[in-house]
């Protein structure tokens, strides 16, 4: 079954990167997958239809369960962000106040790699921030907040 979840998650991840114009080189790349593999999913074979409704219903969980799912099966930090930046419109912004200690919790914590520590202070880097909150539950100091980008 956890084969099917990703392939359904990659499946829907190439589909939305060929929508932003990437070529099918590009999207094996990103996903690491082969080239053929890719051709397929983009042509509707290869796939069960369950395998992709399930993965659907993977991308609307709520940002900290679609994270912690989707990085306990692939393992890999970069299709993690990958796959989680391309199947999900939501954005987030934030602060880091001042109470900030710099004990890089945060960055520690963080599985989409999204927070540094510069100067003893975390900065986090909204491009990938998926809004999982679990850097917000681990900061002793409560220094930071995390807010969804309504458009």
């Amino acid at each position: 079954m956890p084969k099917h979840i990703v392939s359904g998650l990659k499946y829907i991840a190439a589909v939305n990167l060929r929508k932003q114009g990437q070529t099918q080189r590009e999207i094996a790349q990103a996903l690491d997958m082969d080239r053929s593999t890719v051709s397929h999913y983009l042509n509707g074979r290869n796939l069960s239809w369950n395998s992709i409704e399930f993965a659907e219903m993977v991308t609307h969980f709520c940002p900290k369960d679609f994270l912690i799912l989707t990085h306990a099966l692939l393992k890999d930090t970069e299709r993690t962000r990958t796959i989680i930046q391309t199947c999900t419109d939501s954005k987030f912004k934030g602060a880091i106040r001042n109470s900030c200690i710099g004990c890089g919790l945060c960055v520690d914590t963080c599985l989409m790699k999204a927070i540094v520590l510069n100067d003893l202070k975390a900065h986090i880097n909204y491009e990938w921030c998926c809004g999982c909150l679990i850097c917000v539950e681990m900061c002793p100091t409560n220094s930071i907040e995390i807010k969804e980008v309504v458009d």
